[in-house]
């Protein structure tokens, strides 16, 4: 049924104020309905505290060294990543704050939202750390590095942008813990990721059936949102240290790489708010519906081509070994 509001006008007359206002009600409900599925973890429970032991420095303990390390090199730099993705929680925490507010729904989503991802810091450098998988100092320095530079998303346009952007973006987060924990080689840290994949599936329904009211409320503005989120489309981490040469290793060694991007981030939103069979639109949305049909067949003809290189690297590595 659609949604009607006091504030409903034609969808291209929507401000920010207007559609936050009218959306409340459904990031009540949303809320009520999370807290209800959502069930509490204890990161200290996946944390394997008995491998751990001093490092050198003022307790005089061992150094660190590659070989310490459990997890292959395609786990130990995808953790690094995600790790320092997850670090960046104040810039994210202040960006949504601003965005959606502190009061009301909204207000209490944010908070509730924040204290969940913060877990996902918490537990991740507790397992790096105990486990000895990456090296502790090199991990300090980048997250100094990239928590000094701050973070503000590509898509603060409006509201329905942001809220575009997290429905993706919190998916291909899940996928990229998933993915790294079935590469990393260690079980434990497959299962914690696991765990950490759990929270951010729940935020991305959160977003995904939030994005779903605003299809129904203001059809054309959230089909230039999602078109705009879509074809520009970055991870949050993508300005922290060496991130482009990371991308690459982690994309050849399968945790997140375009054909990923598109058939297990883009594909499955897309297809669940029907964006691109929804009808009843005005010109503005028509045209970032065509856009976005065009785009999504462009990327996937780029994927192909990345798989057959891949396939071609992988096979020349194992001729080689």
């Amino acid at each position: 049924m659609p949604l009607t509001s006091p504030y409903l006008a034609p969808s291209d007359a929507w401000s920010d104020a207007a559609l936050l206002h009218a959306l409340e009600e459904v990031v009540a409900g949303e809320l009520d309905r999370h807290l209800g599925v959502a069930k509490e973890w204890m990161p200290h429970e996946y944390v394997p505290w008995s491998d751990g032991r001093n490092f050198d420095g003022v307790l005089g303990g061992e150094a660190w060294a590659p070989e310490q390390s459990k997890v292959s090199e395609v786990g130990r730099i995808s953790l690094v990543v995600n790790l320092l993705t997850e670090d960046n929680l104040p810039s994210y925490h202040h960006e949504i704050a601003t965005l959606f507010g502190r009061d009301g729904a909204w207000g209490t989503w944010v908070h509730r939202w924040t204290a969940e991802e913060g877990r996902h810091a918490i537990v991740m450098r507790d397992y790096l750390l105990a486990s000895r998988a990456v090296d502790p100092c090199e991990l300090e320095r980048f997250r100094m590095q990239h928590m000094s530079e701050g973070f503000e998303h590509d898509h603060r346009h409006s509201m329905l942008h942001s809220v575009a952007y997290v429905a993706f973006q919190e998916l291909a987060t899940r996928v990229s813990h998933r993915n790294t924990g079935r590469e990393s080689g260690d079980p434990v840290c497959e299962r914690m990721l696991a765990r950490i994949a759990t929270d951010e599936n729940l935020h991305m329904v959160f977003y995904r059936n939030l994005l779903a009211a605003a299809l129904e409320l203001a059809p054309d503005l959230a089909l230039v949102a999602i078109r705009d989120v879509v074809v520009d489309f970055r991870m949050p981490g993508h300005g922290m240290p060496g991130f482009e040469r990371a991308a690459a290793r982690i994309a050849v060694g399968g945790v997140y790489n375009l054909r990923i991007h598109h058939d297990d981030v883009l594909l499955p939103v897309l297809r669940h708010l029907k964006v691109l069979e929804r009808g009843g639109l005005g010109p503005t949305g028509l045209r970032a519906q065509e856009e976005l049909g065009l785009f999504m067949g462009g990327l996937n003809d780029q994927a192909v081509r990345f798989d057959e290189r891949r396939a071609a690297l992988l096979a020349r590595r194992q001729a080689r070994a």
